[in-house]
């Protein structure tokens, strides 16, 4: 289960490749820490229901979850947002809407990475910049990899950081979003950047790795994704 007490986060499920409840607790300690609120964007209603997870909110279109299955779900008092499937938003996006509105300090979202539709991956990795600065953090996560964007602070503020513990070994990749990502300074990797430009393009930022459990990445302007792999990959039966 998820922590509801007095807990502020969010979690999202969207109707993506979700893996086992029992991978995600392996590979991301505390992971269902501080989440007060689940929604279940269409098709991840089910998805939830296979973590143990009862969500609180439905929102969709119904082209993934029958529609038969919405009216179920509002007969028995489920909070559900049904949207038109002509509309310009993905489901998982009408999910972090959601959450936003309801005041989420910060957002996890699953199913978002992987599954036959690459283009909804890329579509769910731009969910990361729709909260305004300031605003909750959203984290795209699955078995192996989690996803988050760091933003750089105006021209008055100090440098945005993003910790980077975990286990030494595992792959760490910074690709700048948006045009150039610049002043970036990395602690506890292989491949150290001190003060650097990192331009969109070319790979550099590409598979860097974890060398001790503390790490982490300042940054003073651009954006920057900052995407974590697992070294210890889950065999097909875990995930």
């Amino acid at each position: 289960m998820v922590n509801r007490a007095g807990a502020r986060g969010a979690l999202i499920v969207a109707d993506g490749d979700v893996p086992r409840r029992a991978a995600l607790d392996s590979a991301w300690a505390g992971w269902a820490d501080d989440i007060g609120l689940v929604i279940a964007a269409d098709g991840g209603w089910e998805k939830a229901a296979s973590l143990g997870i009862m969500a609180d909110v439905l929102v969709g279109d119904a082209d993934s979850l029958p529609a038969e299955r919405f009216t179920e779900l509002a007969a028995a008092g489920v909070p559900i947002e049904r949207a038109p499937v002509a509309k310009d938003e993905s489901d998982a996006e009408l999910a972090l809407l959601a959450a936003l509105r309801r005041g989420a300090s910060h957002v996890t979202i699953l199913g978002a990475l992987g599954g036959k539709r690459f283009d909804h991956a890329l579509a769910n990795v731009g969910l990361l910049s729709l909260p305004g600065p300031g605003e909750a953090e959203v984290v795209l996560l699955d078995a192996t990899t989690r996803v988050r964007l760091l933003r750089a602070p105006n021209a008055e503020g100090g440098p945005a950081s993003c910790d980077l513990s975990g286990e030494i070994g595992d792959l760490i990749s910074l690709l700048p979003q948006g045009g150039p990502a610049s002043d970036i300074t990395t602690e506890g990797l292989l491949y150290p950047l001190g003060g650097e430009t990192l331009p969109p393009g070319p790979a550099r930022g590409l598979s860097n790795v974890r060398i001790a459990s503390d790490a982490s990445v300042t940054l003073r302007r651009g954006n920057l994704l900052v995407i974590e792999t697992r070294a210890n990959q889950p065999t097909p039966e875990d995930q």
